[in-house]
């Protein structure tokens, strides 16, 4: 991979979204009768709407408009049990989505409208400036609304598994040590300043060396784990980090 997620802007609680993608919170959302649906769906519409947000903007809707459409598709993801068609062992929770707010925009669109003339009330608060801000950074004249949506579901996999490994970095006392080795986690091998990392470390090159590998190698632990959140099984865990590769690699 040659996109380091640290280039990219970021909430300022990232590490809280992508908890937000596993099933088990998805199956909650659709629960209505669940004390905690509200809390699941407003962390569900957290963890997924900026790649929403994308590509409803990229269809030619303004910042504001795409605000809206979005939050408003949240809305009835749950007001309208469109999660009832969410089977857990039926493929990869962003195909739903994509799939459903394109029948959202088809179908609901005047209705939508409509309905935020009249004042309709927002299901939760998005930080509008950075859906904006990941769109621009990404919106490339040769990209397509769909390939948007990729990009930015595939840089969100990467942003919420950097989350996850600095926390974990944080918790365990070595926050300082993440800062400087984060750089690396997406370089060659053959490019690694390992003699720059130690005297930054205070450390061997030898430390250096066993330092960075071990980043290297628990950054592509968390990133499965994170990928496996969003997929039905374990089979498909690799081929959807494969695709999210992919994604990331096309110009």
């Amino acid at each position: 991979m040659n996109h380091s997620p640290e280039k990219r802007p970021s909430t300022a609680s990232p590490g809280a979204h992508f908890a937000t993608t596993r099933w088990t919170v998805v199956m909650a959302a659709r629960d209505k009768a669940s004390p905690e649906s509200a809390s699941a769906l407003q962390a569900l519409c957290a963890g997924y709407w900026p790649p929403l947000y994308a590509f409803v903007r990229r269809l030619g809707n303004s910042p504001q408009d795409a605000e809206d459409l979005t939050q408003e598709f949240f809305a009835r993801l749950l007001q309208k049990d469109w999660l009832d068609a969410v089977e857990r062992d039926r493929g990869r929770f962003r195909t739903f989505l994509i799939m459903a707010v394109k029948r959202f925009l088809a179908n609901e669109w005047d209705k939508s409208r409509a309905a935020r003339r009249g004042g309709g009330q927002a299901l939760v608060s998005l930080d509008a400036e950075f859906a904006e801000q990941c769109y621009l950074a990404d919106a490339g004249p040769a990209l397509s609304a769909d390939h948007l949506y990729e990009r930015r579901w595939a840089l969100t996999l990467l942003e919420q598994a950097m989350a996850r490994l600095r926390t974990e970095y944080e918790s365990d006392g070595r926050g300082e040590d993440f800062g400087r080795l984060k750089i690396h986690l997406t370089a060659e091998r053959g490019e690694i300043p390992y003699d720059e990392i130690a005297r930054e470390l205070g450390a061997s090159e030898g430390a250096a060396r066993v330092a960075v590998h071990r980043l290297r190698k628990r950054f592509r632990e968390v990133f499965r784990a994170t990928v496996a959140d969003t997929v039905s099984s374990a089979e498909d865990v690799e081929a959807e980090m494969h695709y999210v590769v992919e994604v990331l690699g096309r110009v």
